[in-house]
């Protein structure tokens, strides 16, 4: 299934969607309003190297909670993702088994020729 996480009270993530031109098979994901499931974040998991990846260090509860100064494991990355939708690095673009990570310029570049090439 070709889907995309995002947040719609983000503007970076709005503005990546009309840039990407999604086909209409594209699934989309509100974070806020319809929470990221165990099995949603597992799949996400399986598709790049680590929880890590997905998970967002810029979010304001990371600092909030201090969390930059204390050692994570892979279980506790997963785990914020799930207790809070802040920490998922946003978008999340999955196409054909595929996945695309963050807003960076390149990835979101990688995302948009992936899903032109069709």
């Amino acid at each position: 299934m070709n889907k995309l996480y995002y947040l719609s009270s983000c503007n970076t993530c709005t503005r990546i969607i009309k840039e990407l031109n999604l086909p209409e098979t594209f699934v989309l994901q509100d974070i806020k309003t319809e929470p990221i499931t165990a099995s949603q974040i597992e799949e996400m998991r399986d598709l790049t190297d680590s929880y890590e990846s997905l998970f967002s260090k810029r979010a304001q509860l990371y600092k909030k909670l201090g969390l930059k100064d204390k050692s994570l494991t892979e279980e506790d990355y997963k785990n914020y993702i799930l207790e809070h939708y802040t920490f998922l690095k946003r978008p999340v673009i999955i196409y054909n088994e595929q996945i695309f990570i963050g807003n960076s310029k390149k990835t979101v570049d990688a995302a948009k020729l992936a899903i032109d090439e069709k």
